[in-house]
């Protein structure tokens, strides 16, 4: 979905209990009195954080509180498996607002649980990958058959870092297919995004690489 300005932020999330937004990273959203969870100068969210957060949702709330992440998609792998705790239970006046430029860095166990809303100037450039990466991205997106298991193949040979090439892959697919939906408007890109989450989550759980690719693509 779209959303015209940064203003309805707090508007839009106030209906739901989880919604993630892409903006540009240069981009400011405030939401007064929220809760704010970001890297602090590190790489990454760390789990610590997520665990004081829950701590301070166990506090039952009398208004609306608002938390706000950004960027959500640097929340370290602990870290965002234990904020799936917090979207699995949520407090009944909390509203989690996740922010990011990059949503198919995001797990998509998060992603499936947030309604997800994109900010009408953000174009189909910028896709947070190499050329390479995005050349198979693209080639996947629309292959069939015989085609699917030809670059699953191609993407099995990778000598070194083979899964983390892989998800790369799948996640630039993925963030492609939301883009291209939210400009064309066309329901075909989003139809196939279900699969290639399944494909990332599989992948991210250790499965099989060229099993995982065609099975979830075919």
């Amino acid at each position: 979905m779209f959303f015209e300005d940064i203003s309805q932020i707090k508007e839009i999330s106030g209906r739901t209990g989880a919604a993630l937004f892409v903006v540009p990273d240069e981009v400011e959203v405030s939401i007064p009195g929220a809760l704010l969870v970001s890297p602090e100068g590190r790489a990454t969210i760390a789990i610590e954080q997520i665990r004081d957060l829950i701590a301070k949702l166990e506090l039952k709330q009398s208004s609306d509180l608002f938390v706000v992440i950004r960027p959500a998609d640097k929340m370290g792998l602990e870290a965002a498996n234990a904020f799936l705790k917090c979207l699995e239970e949520p407090g009944e006046k909390v509203h989690f607002v996740l922010v990011t430029s990059a949503p198919s860095l995001i797990l998509p166990t998060i992603l499936s649980r947030t309604a997800v809303y994109f900010l009408r100037v953000v174009d189909s450039g910028g896709i947070s990958a190499d050329e390479k990466t995005k050349e198979i991205a693209k080639r996947l997106m629309v292959a069939k058959g015989p085609e699917v298991v030809g670059i699953a193949e191609e993407i099995a040979k990778k000598k070194d870092g083979v899964r983390e090439y892989a998800m790369s892959i799948i996640g630039a697919a993925i963030e492609m297919l939301y883009r291209t939906y939210f400009l064309t408007g066309k329901e075909a890109f989003l139809l196939k995004i279900p699969k290639f989450l399944k494909v990332y989550e599989s992948l991210a759980r250790n499965g099989h690489i060229k099993l995982s690719i065609v099975a979830g693509l075919i």
